[in-house]
């Protein structure tokens, strides 16, 4: 299991060594020409940033699988996972938001399906029926929800560290999607969703929803 622990996403690290030696070289023989891959090397170093998070602690808690802002929240069906009736809850994440997915709930993970498809841009309403897109389906003590990467216009790259079978912590890091990108909640009927279109959320932190009794 995964448990990322790094100020920088390991999957940023290839991009990270190979500006940081290409700036080198370059500041050796031409200085100004290393401004552009040191730059680089700024932006990676800040997109890749994986920063600790404090977890709310309650019982029936449904967390934030992303930094961003909720797109939509509306009912859908989804059987292959959840079932039929259920709420999607949407997360845009730009450029600048922190990129790492977090679990929602603590749980095991009994679904993942990688599915091929388009890049486009990840604010389009159509973006989460046709784009590339991986499903994760997570069983808690109480009830099944399922997380999805949406790839975007530039997030071509879904980065994902588990596999089925395994139990998450809640908050805990279980991959990443490479530039630009939406995260999406499946939730069940008994949970109350607590956000709306236009909210700020963080992965790891913002309450999204609370099972009600």
């Amino acid at each position: 299991m995964n448990r990322e622990i790094y100020p920088v996403a390991r999957a940023g690290l290839p991009y990270l060594i190979f500006l940081g030696v290409l700036t080198a070289l370059l500041y050796q023989f031409n200085k100004p020409a290393s401004f552009v891959p040191g730059s680089l090397f700024l932006f990676t170093a800040y997109f890749f940033r994986n920063p600790r998070r404090r977890v709310p602690r309650g019982e029936g808690l449904v967390i934030s699988p992303a930094d961003g802002v909720v797109m939509a929240v509306e009912r859908t069906e989804e059987e292959n996972f959840m079932g039929g009736n259920c709420t999607r809850v949407s997360i845009f994440l730009s450029i600048l938001n922190v990129h790492i997915n977090r679990a929602p709930v603590s749980g095991k993970v009994n679904y993942i399906h990688y599915r091929p498809g388009k890049f486009l841009p990840a604010f389009k309403s159509h973006a989460s029926e046709i784009n590339e897109k991986n499903f994760i389906g997570i069983e808690s003590d109480k009830f099944k929800l399922m997380v999805t990467q949406v790839t975007g216009f530039i997030a071509r790259r879904i980065v994902c560290y588990i596999k089925t079978g395994d139990y998450l912590d809640q908050g805990q890091r279980f991959g990443l999607i490479k530039f630009g990108s939406c995260t999406e909640l499946y939730l069940p009927p008994e949970i109350n969703v607590e956000v709306e279109p236009g909210d700020k959320v963080k992965g790891g932190e913002t309450i999204i929803g609370r099972l009600h009794h």
